[in-house]
């Protein structure tokens, strides 16, 4: 059983709401992402310090355990919702994370109305959730899609790690 975490940049979304209008009325853009981070990889740090040089702070909503398992079926997430937050918590570009629940973070971006949203290059406006895209769109937020690492998936990591194990 993990200890008590201390991860200060995990929030309630109503105080990372707050945060983000104490942002706003001090004329900082705030950069918003999203997803699932189950095994922080390459490819999860190379994104997420590219999404922070976007604007001023960075915020991440992060999957909660069951929109995981639910995205990603039912082996998954590897690790729980609060050993994801530390990880990505202890990353000095990171400024702020909030946990969600649901399939889609449409409440929470209307909420937050960040200045920006990035996705992975993976996404464009053609797959990225219709109505997630529209509550952007309403907030008048500036959506970017940044260049995809290739070969760096936890997917391919976790076949890495089973294969690993298969030579014990």
């Amino acid at each position: 059983m993990l200890p008590k975490l201390d991860i200060p940049k995990l929030l309630p979304l109503d105080e990372a709401v707050a945060r983000r209008e104490q942002h706003r009325e001090a004329g900082e853009r705030v950069v918003l992402t999203n997803g699932c981070f189950d095994l922080l990889h390459t490819g999860h740090l190379y994104f997420l310090k590219e999404a922070a040089k976007q604007g001023d702070h960075l915020f991440i909503m992060l999957n909660g355990d069951q929109s995981v398992k639910a995205l990603k079926g039912p082996t998954r997430p590897i690790q729980s919702e609060t050993e994801r937050a530390y990880l990505l918590g202890s990353l000095p570009f990171v400024d702020c994370l909030a946990v969600f629940h649901t399939p889609r973070l449409t409440a929470e971006i209307t909420a937050l109305r960040p200045d920006i949203y990035v996705k992975a290059g993976d996404y464009d406006m053609t797959n990225i959730n219709a109505e997630e895209r529209g509550a952007l769109e309403s907030c008048g937020t500036d959506i970017r899609f940044l260049p995809f690492l290739e070969g760096y998936s936890t997917t391919s990591l976790i076949a890495k790690i089973c294969a690993a194990a298969d030579t014990f």
